[in-house]
């Protein structure tokens, strides 16, 4: 069982203040959806939750089990889909994947990288260079590095960017899959993707 809790996240960049006391909870079987505009923060606020940036205030409390998971380990516990997430352009599929088992500390068979790829609708492209993917195949590839460990927190940022009909179909497969392992967290301004919410914060307004 895990629960993340934001308690008065704010960010600020010199004079610029991108956040400012967010609270939210969000626990195992649910999907927490971060609205607002264009530059409200929801990026930012992602990766405070990933431990990518440094909050300047507040605090990101991951619980599992009932206990308080220290930042080194909250941080194994979340696989992150973002925009800026880097792949390898000059490795294949299979070697995204492999290197980042190595970082991670545990084993990858070839088998498992093919299932996983096939997963994401990669089948067959496993030897291919990222280079010469399409920008919906790279989306398709940073999900199955997210979900290479089978995190209990995922964290989405414009989840169906770059997607076709298909790959949102994925998206909405691997959420209902996500809900029985642990918890989401989407960033998004797509109604169809606010939808998919249990719970829903609007950066600058009031939680729903």
């Amino acid at each position: 069982m895990h629960r993340l809790v934001l308690q008065g996240i704010g960010k600020r960049y010199g004079r610029l203040r991108a956040l400012q006391g967010v609270e939210a909870q969000v626990e195992s079987g649910e999907v927490l959806v971060v609205a607002g505009r264009n530059g409200s923060g929801k990026s930012t606020l992602l990766r405070i939750i990933a431990g990518l940036t440094r909050p300047s205030s507040g605090t990101v409390l991951l619980y599992e089990n009932g206990r308080i998971l220290p930042p080194e380990e909250r941080r194994c516990r979340i696989g992150l889909v973002a925009v800026d997430v880097a792949l390898y352009g000059e490795l294949s599929a299979w070697e995204n994947l492999a290197f980042l088992a190595r970082v991670r500390g545990r084993p990858l068979s070839p088998m498992e990288a093919q299932q996983l790829l096939a997963s994401v609708g990669l089948a067959g492209r496993e030897d291919d260079l990222v280079s010469t993917y399409s920008s919906g195949m790279r989306q398709r590839l940073k999900y199955a590095c997210a979900l290479l460990h089978q995190p209990p927190v995922l964290l989405l940022d414009e989840p169906s960017a770059n997607l076709d009909a298909a790959g949102a179909q994925m998206v909405e497969r691997i959420l209902a899959q996500q809900r029985e392992r642990g918890l989401v967290v989407l960033a998004t301004n797509d109604p169809r993707e606010v939808a998919w919410g249990d719970r829903v914060i609007r950066l600058g307004e009031e939680s729903l």
